[in-house]
């Protein structure tokens, strides 16, 4: 090989090397790259998984109900205050945030496409029914209408009616209206939406709205001693 083809072989070795050197670099740049937000944004949820989990607040809410029934029916100790605070998270939490979001946004379409229509009065009629058992649930939990008989009756018959009413209520919900609400509006609607949810959570809540929620559930199922999920296993 003459002195000419040798430098021209070592230089097309040595363009070639760099070449290799170079994708090798930008392939080891693009798979450290953060990824893009979009694709790992955890913080983004829909309408539905929203209400759905808010559902999650009040199944537990209900288990609190069902364990203060059982108390007052045997005559057992009670704390008036987990009653009353469980009573103020379907108050703020589940009337006054949850239902009204329902009630403004969900319900007027559903009622403007002329879909479940039948479904939806009856939802909005148990709303209504709910407030003025939450109403009577804060009015009788107190000590001292748990010691009375009459009162403490009283209190065990609104927190039974509220628990056999929502059961099937947010079960209706999360299996018919929900899923239908999807296909009634449009991808920039629906996800225009989850952000209206959010926003407003946050406005009243502060921010981890929902999860300070739970954490305010879980003190209360503390206190009453059925936070401990292995509790609801049955003995086989």
């Amino acid at each position: 090989m003459n002195i000419r083809s040798r430098r021209e072989f070592l230089g097309g070795g040595l363009i070639a090397a760099t070449s290799l050197i170079g994708a090798s670099a930008l392939v080891h740049m693009q798979a450290n790259e953060e990824p893009k937000k979009e694709d790992t944004d955890d913080d983004d949820v829909s309408p539905a998984e929203d209400l759905m989990r808010e559902h999650g607040v009040l199944k537990r809410v209900l288990l609190v109900y069902e364990e203060a029934v059982r108390r007052l029916t045997a005559n057992e100790d009670l704390p008036a205050s987990a009653v009353l605070d469980s009573a103020k998270i379907i108050r703020s939490f589940i009337e006054d945030y949850h239902e009204k979001l329902e009630e403004n946004f969900l319900f007027p379409r559903f009622r403007k496409a002329g879909k479940l229509t039948d479904l939806v009065d009856v939802l909005l009629k148990q709303h209504q029914a709910g407030r003025k058992l939450t109403d009577i649930t804060l009015q009788f939990a107190t000590d001292r209408s748990i010691k009375d008989e009459g009162e403490r009756r009283k209190l065990a018959d609104s927190l039974q009616s509220f628990i056999r009413m929502y059961s099937p209520h947010e079960a209706r919900e999360d299996t018919i209206l929900f899923p239908e609400f999807r296909r009634i509006v449009s991808d920039n609607e629906y996800d225009s939406l989850g952000e209206d949810f959010e926003t407003k959570e946050h406005e009243l809540f502060g921010d981890d709205g929902f999860e300070k929620m739970v954490d305010r559930v879980a003190s209360i199922e503390k206190q009453l001693d059925i936070y401990d999920l292995d509790k609801f296993t049955p003995k086989l």
